[in-house]
């Protein structure tokens, strides 16, 4: 089927609810973001209209800007632990039968409907001294006392981690139960061993596909809140913890607001970035 461009009016017509949708909802509100953003704060918590960029002047000092790289840099890394565990995983579970396949979805969608507080809570209890995991290491003798794990920045990666999975497999499982079962199976009969076959065969193959997954799992680390909180010292929290505590406990709408356009940015840049690639690349 070939693809002909809208002509007239009434061809626009299947896309304008969800553009209104977009514009409401995200447009809009960014929109009011960004011009809180160069607001005044006066005494007493509140702010008026003023063109100022006293917030972003302060949100580029050495603090705010470590904790932005730091934001960034767990995002990304969160993002490829992701990928190195649930592509490989995706991959095992599409060669399952059938019911296995439905068995492990399901257990992964019961990780999805989990509430954060529960997943923070039970990896602090899991990261323990006193009832952590440690303790059956002492007990099977490859630790000589119980330690605790948490908090640090490994207790924060594993929560992460272990809550975007699902996501990133998720994500994945439709483009591997779609691929075509003959490219591996070329790649064997052309002498590639199995490992050699999944990383130069399957992987690129579903390189657009690996792109998407990183951003969505990124754009979901990185908008990270009580996990860094509940699993990190302060040293961990991610710029999301920093935007409500100015919003709520410092009653700094305009600088809150400036921290949050420099994350929808970031978001947007990677897309943007991607789509790039996506581009450049050549078709096969």
């Amino acid at each position: 089927m070939r693809r002909t461009p809208p002509e007239k009016p009434a061809d626009y017509l299947p896309i304008a609810f969800p553009a209104a949708m977009l514009g409401l909802f995200f447009v809009v509100p960014f929109a009011i973001m960004v011009a809180i953003s160069f607001f005044e704060r006066v005494q007493g918590g509140f702010y008026q209209p003023a063109f100022t960029l006293a917030n972003y002047g302060r949100f580029l000092s050495a603090f705010f800007g470590e904790i932005l790289v730091f934001s960034l840099f767990l995002a990304a890394l969160v993002s490829a632990v992701c990928l190195v565990l649930g592509v490989p995983f995706t991959y095992l579970l599409t060669k399952l039968s059938r019911r296995v396949q439905v068995a492990w979805l399901i257990g992964l969608l019961g990780v999805l409907s989990l509430s954060e507080v529960i997943i923070g809570f039970a990896w602090s209890t899991l990261l323990s001294r006193t009832a952590g995991i440690s303790n059956l290491f002492v007990a099977l003798g490859l630790m000589q006392q119980p330690r605790a794990w948490t908090p640090g920045f490994a207790a924060v990666m594993t929560g992460l981690v272990y809550q975007a999975f699902p996501y990133t497999v998720l994500v994945l499982y439709p483009a591997f139960s779609r691929l075509d079962p003959s490219l591996g199976e070329a790649a064997r009969t052309l002498g590639a061993s199995p490992l050699r076959a999944f990383l130069t065969v399957i992987v690129p193959a579903l390189r657009k596909t690996l792109i998407a997954t990183f951003i969505i799992v990124f754009i979901f680390a990185l908008g990270a809140y009580l996990l860094p909180q509940i699993l990190g010292r302060p040293q961990h929290w991610t710029l999301s913890v920093l935007v409500t505590d100015q919003a709520i406990y410092q009653s700094n709408m305009p600088f809150a607001a400036a921290m949050a356009v420099f994350l929808v940015i970031a978001s947007l840049v990677l897309v943007l970035l991607a789509n790039m690639i996506n581009r450049r690349e050549p078709a096969s």
